[in-house]
């Protein structure tokens, strides 16, 4: 079973699209995983201008890339986030921010969603990343104390905002894979598990990301096993735990690579994730889709990480064997 690994772009979009491809492509990668900010990839053009697709697909094809997925965590972000606030300003495009209006920011972050749905397809990607946003993250310590009804709300809230981009969804025939990740509805085991009782459609799966489990202490390799038919994309990220009698969990609101802090993220390879568990569960569950790099670790340069990164995910990857070992043994 060969599956592509990919670089996410989402912490190079700093640099140019071309620029990032042609990294990518010297250290090796199979293909890109492309964001949806800096200049990698526009889904407004992307969704009605045939050139600029063109454009794109050229650029990948010079470097001898595949596009394996889409992603638009930051605009997604939005659909449900409650508060709307200085945080989604700094990091929306000023067509989704426009005057600021938290309701206004929802309605044109979930039409981005629909013209990211589309681009997808016109690139011949099936798969868009990305985050939900939350209306009940800020009761997540439920204190002051949350009524039940309040919990129930938020995620009415998220059918309610995600049935219809995931209609679209449907229609030009794209999956969207939800990032399980601590400030979306879908933080850990059990809430992965009710956003996908509460939308139970095709469209709707997860993007697995160990680095987000180990620090709540939740098996990813479980996760990946429970859940083995809604994987739909699977990022390569680490964390890190220090939880030394002073670091906590919840980080303190100290700054990533601070030695106080009681976790964080790091390259791959160099941090708690049990990866060749997770990759054997991988092929116990017959995923045969990306392996996708996303590369963080603020206490190391990304341009040594990204391909040692490759290089250890590669070196971690193998297929099933055809016949069980003990098959040998038999007398016929």
């Amino acid at each position: 079973m060969t599956r592509p690994v990919s670089l996410f772009t989402g912490q190079w979009a700093d640099l140019p699209f071309e620029e990032v491809a042609k990294l990518a492509s010297g250290w090796g990668y199979d293909g890109l995983e492309i964001a949806c900010w800096g200049d990698h990839l526009d889904v407004w053009r992307g969704a009605t201008d045939d050139d600029y697709i063109a454009d794109r697909l050229a650029i990948l094809e010079r470097y001898h890339l595949k596009a394996v997925a889409i992603s638009n965590h930051l605009t997604g972000q939005a659909v449900c986030d409650d508060p709307i606030d200085e945080r989604h300003h700094d990091m929306l495009f000023p067509r989704v921010w426009g005057d600021g209006d938290p309701e206004g920011v929802r309605q044109r972050a979930a039409e981005a969603m629909i013209a990211t749905a589309r681009t997808a397809a016109r690139l011949g990607v099936k798969t868009v990343v990305g985050f939900t946003g939350s209306a009940i993250w800020k009761y997540v310590a439920m204190f002051p104390p949350v009524r039940e009804d309040l919990i129930e709300a938020g995620w009415a809230d998220f059918a309610r905002r995600w049935n219809p981009i995931l209609d679209v969804f449907a229609e030009v025939g794209v999956r969207f894979a939800a990032e399980v990740h601590p400030s979306e509805l879908a933080y850990d085991y059990w809430t992965a598990k009710k956003m996908l009782a509460v939308i139970d459609r095709d469209e709707l799966g997860i993007n697995w990301d160990p680095s987000h489990m180990v620090w709540q202490d939740i098996d990813p390799a479980g996760l990946l096993y429970d859940f083995a038919g809604k994987i739909y994309h699977v990022h390569a990220k680490d964390s890190k735990k220090n939880f030394n009698g002073r670091g906590g969990r919840l980080g303190s609101h100290l700054p990533w690579a601070d030695p106080r802090r009681g976790w964080d993220f790091v390259s791959v390879g160099h941090g708690d994730v049990p990866w060749e568990t997770c990759f054997r569960v991988l092929n116990a569950i017959g995923y045969d889709g990306p392996i996708s790099v996303e590369w963080e670790d603020a206490g190391m340069d990304r341009l040594r990480g990204a391909p040692e990164a490759l290089e250890f995910v590669r070196s971690r990857l193998w297929s099933p064997p055809a016949a069980a070992f003990d098959a040998a043994f038999a007398s016929k």
